[in-house]
């Protein structure tokens, strides 16, 4: 199972309250409908079933019109169900079943018809799915409209609301509030004629964001078809992620837009496929034509006169060679800057994304083990986790001395003593002339002393340092002291043996 979980542009200018607006509005009509519409689904397939099988297997008893379009839409759509229901010898699907089984009378059995089409009119007009779900045989504007927030569960939800927050926020940053609402809403709206276009006697209800989040993906191809999109792959029955990658938007998009027109050739599964591909097309089409109009400058220099904190210029110009692609020019203006202002964060970030826009791994490296210094600096610890897992994601091999002190130490404080410890000792490998690496020594020895229970280790640890050809009179009585409390510790056989971790 592969999912998206970020990508090289997770930043805007901006608050994104459009987006955070549409996925709260989704939340609170999802809050507010969600159990009643499953009661009220359930009641009424139960309905639709019984007047299915009373129909199937007495077919000279008169339906209402209602009754009667749906009976036909299953007879045309699904004939090798129909023919199940009209064999007398059919398996009993309830106790209703059971009963109606033993009545001969065509009086009584009409009078059944009637009482189930009675129950059917009344749930019908309560549905909240049937009334405000967009149904191809009846469709109207404003079910197009209000079926885009309603969801059949939390899965379903979370999966749109995910979506819509990964394309969504750059796209409102990029395009403008009015522009970025106009297209999703429009995108939701032709995605459900698309739809109804593959079935336009469908009599079933189609619910969901996906057409309109579909067509911000497809709005973000055109827009950004060279950002990396970061994805984890999850075995499928599994809970741990198998690996993590990056892959190019023009990679992805694509391929998961030519996958649901397949599904959507192919038998009718439940899942809208074709608004899928519909809001998809509408997002790109969108997105190039306001690629070809003046309305992005416009926005861009709207946005910067009512933000209320202003980017420097340089920044700005910046990000907007490298939205043209002339990432060298954008790395030039950034350095220059980052040289009169090192402790830019923006600028650092930003940076760092050109050269991955670039495919300059090396100079990436680099830029990232920064960015991780200057947001441990800032006490941003989450950041700086992120960094240094993109940094060792790209083949860097850990941070300079002092800032990757200062990151083990952060673990340890959050209680993270296994990885604290395994960064310690690369810390002290890869920095073996540092005042540093007996600093991370001692580190990882007060670690498997105190938190790991593993004497044994912290032994090793503690007679490495005291071994090393760097000066440490100060720390001496410090690692005598650890030498003497592992040795007890060992003698005493309160720890696993060495390399062995206790669960």
């Amino acid at each position: 199972m592969l999912i998206p979980i970020g990508h090289d542009s997770m930043s805007a200018r901006r608050w994104p309250v459009v987006t955070f607006g549409l996925i709260l509005v989704n939340f609170v009509v999802f809050l507010g409908t969600h159990w009643v519409m499953e009661k009220q689904d359930s009641q009424l397939w139960e309905v639709r079933d019984h007047i299915l099988i009373l129909a199937a297997r007495n077919p000279s008893l008169l339906l209402s019109a209602n009754a009667r379009e749906y009976v036909d839409w299953v007879e045309s759509h699904f004939p090798d169900d129909w023919a199940e229901l009209q064999n007398p010898n059919a398996e009993i699907v309830d106790s209703w079943d059971a009963q109606i089984r033993q009545i001969n009378d065509p009086v009584a059995l009409q009078a059944e018809m009637d009482s189930l089409e009675d129950k059917y009119s009344q749930l019908m007009d309560i549905s909240i799915t049937q009334r405000y779900g967009f149904v191809p045989a009846h469709a109207t504007l404003m079910a197009c409209l209000t079926s885009t927030f309603l969801h059949g569960g939390w899965w379903h939800l979370i999966g749109n609301m995910w979506f819509l927050w990964l394309a969504g926020f750059v796209l409102e940053d990029t395009w403008g509030r009015p522009l970025y609402l106009l297209i999703y809403l429009t995108a939701g709206v032709l995605a459900c004629h698309v739809d109804a276009a593959s079935d336009p006697r469908s009599i079933v209800p189609s619910i969901g964001a996906s057409g309109a989040v579909a067509g911000l993906m497809g709005a973000f191809l055109v827009r950004f078809p060279k950002m990396k999109i970061r994805m984890i792959w999850f075995f499928d029955l599994g809970i741990l992620p198998l690996y993590r990658f990056w892959m190019p938007s023009y990679c992805l998009l694509p391929v998961w837009a030519l996958r649901e027109l397949a599904y959507g050739t192919g038998p009718r599964d439940g899942i809208g496929h074709w608004a899928h591909v519909g809001g998809f097309l509408l997002g790109a089409g969108a997105a190039l034509v306001v690629r070809h109009s003046d309305y992005q400058r416009e926005t861009d220099k709207a946005i910067e006169q009512k933000i209320t904190w202003t980017a420097e210029s340089e920044i700005i110009q910046a990000s907007s060679l490298m939205d043209k692609g002339k990432v060298d020019e954008a790395a030039s203006v950034l350095n220059q800057y980052l040289a009169a202002n090192p402790e830019s964060i923006e600028a650092r970030n930003l940076l760092r994304a050109v050269y991955w826009r670039a495919s300059k791994v090396p100079d990436y490296r680099e830029a990232t083990g920064k960015l991780c210094e200057l947001h441990l600096k800032a006490h941003e610890w989450e950041a700086a986790w992120q960094d240094y897992q993109n940094l060792l994601t790209v083949g860097g091999n850990g941070l300079p001395p002092s800032a990757w002190f200062d990151f083990c130490r952060m673990l340890e404080a959050r209680h993270d003593s296994e990885r604290a410890m395994r960064e310690y000792e690369n810390l002290a490998a890869i920095h073996p002339s540092e005042r540093q690496r007996l600093l991370a020594l001692l580190g990882a020895a007060r670690i498997c002393l105190n938190r790991l229970n593993r004497p044994q280790d912290a032994l090793r640890f503690y007679e490495a340092a005291a071994a090393s050809a760097l000066r440490h009179l100060d720390l001496e009585r410090d690692i005598q002291s650890g030498i003497r409390e592992a040795k007890i510790a060992i003698a005493q056989g309160e720890g696993p043996p060495a390399g062995v971790t206790s669960g």
